[in-house]
């Protein structure tokens, strides 16, 4: 080969790279694109909690990966159908907002075809994965929590801050299906009790989370139509009183896994630990009223509850090995 044949080839293989490049650099957009489409963090933290309630089912005492991994992909694809109807349905308020106005649907890169598409997919395979190797309690469950969040609450967020109450529902229901997951038929063991109580500390914990939330984002959801805070004039003592009017009531609440037995005495006081500092956090918004503070009672919320559930859970292994 000679020199010029030997540049030609150097050349074609540059270009082939710049191409591969660009071709990834595509696939990796779309890609992200579907991140978006499902909120994949916000929807793996919803999952998250749904794999510990699984694990902390008293029916469950070895914890087989496979299994774990099925109800993680099972839950992120029925919780991304939901998050993907959603976003059809806001685009155009989505558009209008600075927080929102990139993902994918409101911006154009993917068609509503194509959105509705994959959230219907999505939420088939999601639904089977769930019944065929869990439970069609857990099926059913997962489907409702769909169902209120990407045709009841979606909607209703325009009309009234009940939105907020609606939507602690799907929110709180991934806990009910992890624990509907590790009972695959309803025999005599088979109680609720657990489930409930796990969907009542996610319930409660959302309120001021995402009244937090609300509160530092005022400005961009009022221009969006949105009424999300319980007061309507906006970020008030009303909804600050409100947070603590909630993270008092998870104080309590957050000691019912240790009355029932489903953990034990340290995690009970690491939960009225987190819950004190909760609380804490929402009367210092009160006192402050000021985004600086709702900041604060948002990045707790972050932190609040993987620490309560990995506490739980730490302390149902630890009972198991006395």
């Amino acid at each position: 080969m000679n020199r010029h044949g030997y540049i030609h080839v150097i050349t074609e293989n540059k270009l082939s790279s710049k191409e591969d490049k660009k071709e990834k650099t595509g696939l990796m957009g779309k890609i992200d694109d579907y991140k978006q489409l499902i909120k994949f963090t916000l929807s793996f933290t919803v999952v998250f909690s749904s794999v510990i309630s699984y694990m902390l089912a008293p029916n469950v005492v070895e914890y087989d990966f496979v299994s774990i991994l099925l109800l993680l992909l099972g839950g992120l694809l029925v919780t991304g159908s939901a998050n993907a109807v959603n976003q059809i349905t806001e685009k155009d308020t989505d558009a209008v907002m600075k927080r929102t106005g990139n993902r994918p649907v409101a911006s154009g890169r993917m068609s509503v075809q194509e959105a509705t598409v994959f959230a219907f997919i999505a939420a088939i395979v999601g639904s089977l994965i769930l019944g065929l190797y869990f439970s069609w309690y857990a099926t059913g469950l997962a489907l409702l929590s769909l169902f209120i969040y990407g045709f009841v609450y979606t909607p209703l967020k325009k009309v009234n801050s009940i939105a907020v109450l609606v939507g602690g529902i799907p929110g709180a229901l991934p806990c009910l299906i992890g624990w509907a997951a590790a009972y695959p038929e309803s025999g005599e063991n088979f109680s609720w009790t657990g489930g409930w109580i796990l969907f009542a500390i996610q319930f409660l914990w959302q309120f001021p989370h995402f009244w937090a939330i609300a509160w530092v984002a005022h400005t961009d959801y009022s221009k969006a139509g949105f009424k999300l805070l319980p007061s309507q004039q906006g970020p008030t003592k009303f909804t600050a009183v409100q947070t603590v009017i909630y993270s008092l009531l998870m104080i309590p609440v957050g000691m019912l896994p240790y009355y029932f037995e489903m953990s034990g005495v340290v995690s009970m006081w690491i939960l009225v630990a987190a819950n004190l500092f909760m609380l804490m956090q929402c009367v210092r918004l009160y006192i402050n009223m000021d985004v600086k503070s709702a900041r604060r009672v948002m990045f707790s919320s972050y932190i609040y509850l993987p620490i309560v559930l990995l506490a739980l859970l730490a302390d149902k292994l630890a009972q198991q090995q006395l």
